[in-house]
């Protein structure tokens, strides 16, 4: 008893808390005011699909980095060389390095001048690699600093982008890293992020130049850049003057003579030093000021500036002149940032996901929980309550993680609800097994958790791997599934395992001699008290499930699946236009030549998809078919809103398809070896080759109801591995166990023997997770359509799978290998001991 007083209080002040954490998620905002900041603010922060929002997706445009890098050490070795009178052509630069035709006989020394620039500039190291073809230099940069430098424009950009957005007094934006060389930028509360685009796509690189004269007596090379008005031209010397990085400060002004909107800066210590110079030596001279490769003004310099100010004047608007002013305050982009994917959803539709969310999670739960409390009574009862305490201990790490509820998040708590009671199923029907078996009920309930501890730990693995896939692979939104999804079953086994034997242990320990009484359902009692011969009827459901995949491959082939634009790429967008019709949208579309863009009525009246096909890199970046699409709307219908908006470029697009086909290969590798290692090789093969079959089943599911084949039909997809593997397992698990009591028993016999002992478990699992997530698939809409409805499918196809697929083909590998004289199962501990006492 003092064990179990010992476990109750410390499960009780884990449990106390895990929801002391999940509190402030509910308490109302006065209060929330009065508490402790840090314990206030201990909540789940809700994504851009449930609070509104937009999320960018940036792209650092390499090639341009690379090449201006490679420009800079091939312009700064011809200065050097000019100035050392050795003939050279003007070198030629590429992202990968730069060329230089030279006299062979001046190859030796120009060698030693490169490398004496590239460690001054970098710092020693093996940056560049030299060599020479006859008369040309090739100058390349090594890998590992191609990959440096990327990396460091990318951290640079992040600096950059936080700087600017934090001056546009945005609250909260998110900026993080996100692959090799993508910078994803969430806005809460921004609807229209094309200001936003503006900002964060200039590069707002500025540099100072002396117009060109024509004057023998200097030596820099010369460009020429055109002015803000079109067709104006400016001879520059190409060496920079005055760097944009020494400006210190810049503000909205205007000109006290013209009013006109100007920018007055002011220079850093050196940069004002570096001014006064300029200025000493070059009076008379125009000095052009340069942005971003444009030449916005060329004032005549008329004295020596020596207090570091200045000004830009350039026929700006105040809105112009302020964001200019705020670009150079923020500093310089290394390189320009292309928009490479949006999403936007308005703050109704949001609040609409958050209902929906609550709603049918909750009347999810609840079926479940009438199920439980219906089949096992009290016995259910306590099994609701591990799943209440489960889902608050979720809300309370996920609270103290920071983590932030996505819709496909709360996807994956609904999906976590119903398979969290597995775990109580199986311990539940291992008691009533041992209870059958005339042993006491503390014997029973202790056999019958130890027993499941193996099969919970085995089937909750399997499904780890896959969803672990989604969180590597996955987006921001699909991790989120990944994320409460792994809780959910961690937690599920702390509850299942820990917390409810506890209530259990303590509701028994008056009668540990008498013998427990959990319900069941007695039809299905009485069906499974005899085996069943499933194996009899192994060929035809072979056979049924080839055909039915091969019919799903065809499918997949012809018609084909709707992508979504995860996959193709383009632009989709929600429209709610008042008082227009299809034929008017599409009309006012041609007119915008956007004829292409495909129209479809959804939801109440009104309400339309439009669908833009696939589109370039550029058209995505500057975000124009979409800004086209709105203004033609709106001149049919002013009131019209746009309240989900989502582009994604086709690097995305393509990167998302190979993802998704290496994460579904790794799912099924990473299961493969997981039941190589615990089982043996025709066991793993068999849940491998039946997953396959399932995979394909669900596949033409899609083809066949049309359904969105997007990014949450692959967390659908990587669900259902985990789910139907988990379900295997189970069976499996049940057949080592009576291969190992009857060695002697044909493996026919041990297979229909433990399909029957485990098919009410098998059955009362699939219908826990069909009623958890059928709320969802009748009420969810079309944001979840793609997830839930092949999720049921799936559920179905996994369960029948285990029974007709999954043991016919291990009884075919089992024979095979008995044929081979090879044993079923490899020995466990107490077979190897025994063994190693029986060698003389």
């Amino acid at each position: 008893m003092r064990s179990l007083f010992a476990r109750a209080m410390l499960y009780g002040l884990l449990v106390l808390a895990g929801l002391f954490s999940a509190l402030p998620n509910v308490l109302p905002d006065p209060l929330l005011q009065r508490l402790p900041h840090w314990y206030a603010t201990n909540t789940v922060t809700l994504g851009l699909d449930l609070n509104g929002g937009s999320h960018l997706l940036l792209e650092v445009d390499s090639r341009v980095l690379l090449t201006a890098k490679n420009e800079a050490l091939a312009d700064q070795l011809s200065a050097t060389l000019r100035e050392a009178r050795i003939f050279h052509k003007e070198p030629q630069a590429n992202t990968k390095g730069f060329r230089l035709q030279i006299d062979p006989a001046d190859i030796d020394h120009i060698r030693n001048v490169l490398q004496t620039i590239i460690n001054q500039d970098s710092g020693p190291g093996r940056h560049y690699t030299i060599a020479s073809q006859g008369d040309v230099l090739l100058v390349t940069a090594t890998e590992e600093y191609t990959k440096q430098t990327i990396h460091d424009a990318v951290e640079r950009s992040l600096e950059v982008v936080r700087r600017r957005l934090d001056e546009t007094g945005l609250v909260d934006p998110t900026i993080t890293r996100q692959g090799d060389d993508g910078v994803l930028v969430q806005l809460p509360g921004v609807n229209d992020p094309s200001d936003i685009r503006q900002l964060l796509g200039t590069t707002a690189k500025m540099t100072f130049h002396l117009v060109a004269d024509g004057s023998s007596s200097r030596k820099s090379r010369v460009i020429t850049l055109p002015g803000v008005t079109r067709g104006e031209l400016y001879p520059l010397e190409a060496s920079v003057a005055l760097e944009g990085r020494n400006i210190r400060d810049a503000q909205l002004a205007f000109h006290p003579d013209t009013r006109e909107p100007v920018v007055n800066f002011m220079l850093d210590r050196e940069g004002a030093r570096r001014f006064a110079e300029i200025t000493e030596h070059n009076i008379g001279h125009p000095f052009a000021i340069v942005l971003d490769g444009k030449v916005i003004t060329a004032p005549v310099i008329r004295g020596v500036i020596s207090n570091g100010s200045g000004e830009i004047s350039g026929s700006f608007t105040s809105k112009e002149a302020n964001d200019l002013a705020l670009l150079l305050r923020a500093g310089a982009l290394p390189a320009p940032l292309k928009v490479i994917e949006e999403r936007t959803v308005g703050p109704d539709l949001g609040s609409d996901s958050i209902a929906m969310g609550i709603q049918t999670g909750l009347l999810g739960a609840l079926l479940v929980f009438i199920f439980m409390v219906g089949i096992y009574g009290r016995w259910g009862l306590i099994a609701c309550t591990g799943l209440a305490i489960n889902i608050g201990l979720m809300f309370g790490v996920l609270s103290l993680l920071g983590a932030t509820l996505t819709l496909p998040g709360i996807a994956g708590f609904i999906l976590s609800i119903g398979m969290a009671v597995d775990a109580n199923i199986l311990i539940n029907e291992r008691i009533r097994e041992e209870t059958h078996l005339g042993k006491s009920a503390y014997a029973a309930l202790h056999a019958g958790f130890n027993r499941a501890f193996a099969t919970i730990l085995d089937s909750n693995v399997t499904s780890l791997i896959a969803i672990s896939l989604l969180f590597v692979f996955g987006s921001s939104s699909v991790r989120g599934f990944a994320t409460t999804m792994a809780l959910g079953l961690v937690i599920s086994m702390f509850t299942a395992i820990a917390v409810t034997r506890v209530i259990m242990e303590w509701r028994v320990r008056r009668s540990y001699s008498r013998p427990l009484q959990i319900g069941g359902m007695k039809a299905l009692d009485q069906l499974s008290s005899q085996p069943i011969n499933f194996m009899r009827s192994r060929f035809v459901g072979l056979a049924a499930s080839a055909v039915l995949s091969l019919a799903s491959i065809m499918l997949f082939v012809t018609p084909g699946l709707d992508y979504g634009i995860d996959f193709e790429g383009g632009s989709l967008i929600e429209v709610r236009a008042p008082g227009t019709t299809v034929e008017q949208l599409r009309h006012s579309l041609q007119q915008q030549d956007l004829a292409n863009a495909a129209i479809q009525e959804f939801g109440d009246k009104d309400q339309y998809l439009v669908r833009i096909p696939g589109q370039g890199e550029d058209q995505v970046a500057s975000g124009t078919p979409v800004a086209e699409l709105k203004s033609a709307i709106l001149s049919i219908s002013p009131k019209a809103t746009f309240p989900r908006v989502e582009m994604v470029g086709p690097k995305v697009s393509g990167n998302f398809s190979d993802d998704t086909i290496l994460a579904i290969l790794l799912a099924g590798v990473g299961m493969l070896g997981y039941l190589w290692l615990r089982f043996e090789s025709h066991f793993a093969l068999g849940a491998t080759l039946t997953l396959a079959l399932d995979i394909t089943k669900t596949i033409g599911f899609f083809a066949l109801s049309g359904v969105e084949f997007n990014l949450t039909a692959v967390a659908a997809l990587l669900a259902l591995i985990g789910y139907s593997v988990n379900d295997k397992v189970v069976v499996f698990d049940r057949m080592r166990e009576n291969l190992r009591l009857h060695p002697e028993t044909s493996l026919a016999e041990v297979l229909n023997q433990s399909i029957t002992s485990t098919l009410t478990r098998t059955l009362y699992t699939s219908v826990t997770t069909f009623l958890a997530i059928l709320p969802m698939a009748l009420a969810g809409g079309n944001a979840v359509a793609s997830f839930a409805l092949p999720m049921l499918f799936g559920i179905i196809v996994g369960t029948s799978s285990s029974i007709f697929i999954a043991a016919p083909i291990v009884l075919l590998l089992g024979e095979r290998r008995a044929g081979k004289g090879l044993p079923q199962l490899r020995p466990d501990a107490a077979q190897l001991k025994k063994m190693l006492d029986e060698i003389p």
